[in-house]
């Protein structure tokens, strides 16, 4: 009803009015989109109608009437003043999530694909609602929403799509703040059953780094899988490879990398890729080539003392593309002038060489070690070393002389013993004097003199009498005595010889 009295409300203006109807009608239409306050212009109207006929045969109030509408676009100074400050803050905290990661294909059917992704990295602060599949045939510009609500799993299968078609196929997050930068694949999807998906199968040697020396050959062979056969890139650093200088061989089942003669320059992160409409596997390989270092810097001779010299250097500039892991240390004598290895692996940049020859001077260099070998060259001192003849005087120490003499004392006695008849056994005991004691053995206090079935012996103080095949009349109190000019000593054991029943 309000948009019906409008109307009749601007008839009676350009009827008391002749100058301006023009202004009224351009600036009710402004205000009206502007405000989108519909209600608050149309009650003020409201009331001037009924005014209108009373005052039409003076013309003075209709144009009162007419300010009031250029009183009413007054409204919006009172507007930014409350809202104006307020979406500011907001702005930070109305951020969409970032865009999902990694988006691939996992498995393609005659009719279906199915797709993976990772969750972005930003999620904002209202949180996620979840996901927007879209899809795209190939030559067109028209993207379809494939689910009707988002949802939050990373993984989904579009259906019911026709065999033979290429789609392209992009994500998007979806919050309460908007939707993300949508993750698109790079190549479209052909729909077609895959028989087997594709998969690099990276040999162990290869998935550490690949060492080699420059001007080697690198020749890798690389196996894989998938039907029907899948398309296979090389890159490196995002960049296709120099066929000029590498050689790459493709057949069904693998691929073959091939340098004739490798250069620093070849070494980085190859990236391979297996791809089969749209499904795809990727490896990466990491070649260094390395080449002996340099020489190292600064090799200073920093000390000469006594038989003793000290060494300083810093590593060298070119490493050979691989870690140093020691230095070798050199020296020369002036007589001969031959060069010998004082000091291998030396893992720090100073040294201090000794057992130098009283009397002559030394040279020294220092080679650098990575895994390729030593450098070609040396860092050579600048000086000499001048090993001094100093006078010394030799006093010989002065060794107490100590009486060593020791009458015979058992540190191991005898222990009693069970055994069974017709099986030999041994008897124990260690003991110790100066001069050597003489050892008796004696069988219940007889004394055991040349019998066959005894034999005696003494090793390093030990002592040991092996009774052969004992039989019960073998049984007794065994004694061993030892006897030296200091005096003498005994231990005794019982040995018991049962008969088997």
């Amino acid at each position: 009803m309000t948009g019906k009295t409008a109307p009749p409300a601007t008839d009676p203006a350009p009827a008391a009015q002749k100058k301006e109807p023009v202004p009224t009608p351009k600036e009710e239409p402004a205000p009206a989109p502007a405000a989108e306050e519909p209600p608050s212009p149309e009650h003020p109207p409201a009331t001037e109608q009924p005014t209108a006929p009373a005052d039409e045969p003076a013309p003075v109030p209709t144009a009162e009437a007419t300010p009031a509408p250029e009183e009413g676009p007054l409204a919006p100074p009172a507007e930014p003043q409350a809202p104006a400050p307020e979406p500011k803050p907001e702005k930070p905290k109305a951020e969409p999530p970032s865009s999902p990661l990694s988006l691939a294909v996992e498995e393609v059917s005659e009719n279906s694909v199915t797709l993976t992704w990772k969750a972005p990295e930003q999620t904002g602060q209202s949180g996620m609602d979840g996901y927007v599949v879209e899809i795209c045939k190939d030559g067109s510009t028209d993207w379809t929403v494939v689910n009707e609500e988002p949802f939050l799993s990373t993984r989904y299968t579009i259906q019911d799509l026709s065999s033979g078609d290429k789609i392209h196929v992009r994500v998007k997050a979806v919050s309460a703040s908007g939707a993300s930068v949508p993750a698109t694949l790079a190549q479209p999807v052909l729909i077609r059953e895959i028989l087997q998906l594709p998969r690099i199968r990276m040999p162990r040697h290869l998935r550490q780094t690949y060492v080699r020396r420059v001007g080697d050959a690198v020749n890798m062979m690389i196996p894989f899988q998938g039907k029907p056969q899948p398309e296979v890139i090389w890159t490196k650093g995002d960049q296709p490879l120099d066929t000029s200088h590498i050689n790459i061989r493709n057949t069904e089942k693998d691929t073959i990398f091939y340098i004739r003669e490798a250069q620093r320059s070849d070494s980085g992160k190859y990236e391979l890729t297996v791809r089969i409409n749209g499904a795809e596997d990727k490896a990466t390989l990491d070649i260094r080539v390395i080449e002996p270092p340099g020489p190292p810097q600064n090799l200073k001779l920093v000390d000469v003392w006594g038989f003793n010299v000290a060494l300083e250097w810093t590593p060298p500039v070119d490493n050979g593309n691989s870690e140093i892991k020691g230095y070798t240390v050199q020296k020369s004598d002036k007589k001969s002038g031959k060069w010998f290895t004082a000091l291998e692996r030396c893992t720090r940049t100073s040294c201090t060489i000794s057992d130098l020859i009283i009397g002559n001077t030394y040279s020294f260099r220092v080679f650098a070690e990575n895994a390729c070998g030593l450098s070609e060259k040396a860092a050579v001192t600048s000086g000499v070393a001048h090993i001094k003849k100093t006078k010394t005087a030799y006093q010989p120490e002065k060794i107490p002389q100590r009486d060593m003499m020791e009458p015979p004392k058992f540190t191991q006695p005898l222990t009693d013993r069970t055994t069974t008849r017709g099986y030999s056994t041994h008897l124990f005991c260690c003991v110790r004097g100066f001069p050597q004691p003489k050892i008796i053995w004696m069988k219940n206090q007889m004394e055991i003199r040349e019998d066959p079935k005894y034999i005696a012996m003494i090793e390093q103080g030990v002592c040991s009498l092996e009774i052969r095949k004992p039989s019960p009349f073998d049984g007794g109190i065994y004694t061993c005595k030892a006897v030296n000019p200091l005096g003498e000593a005994s231990v005794d054991c019982k040995l018991d010889v049962k008969v088997p029943q």
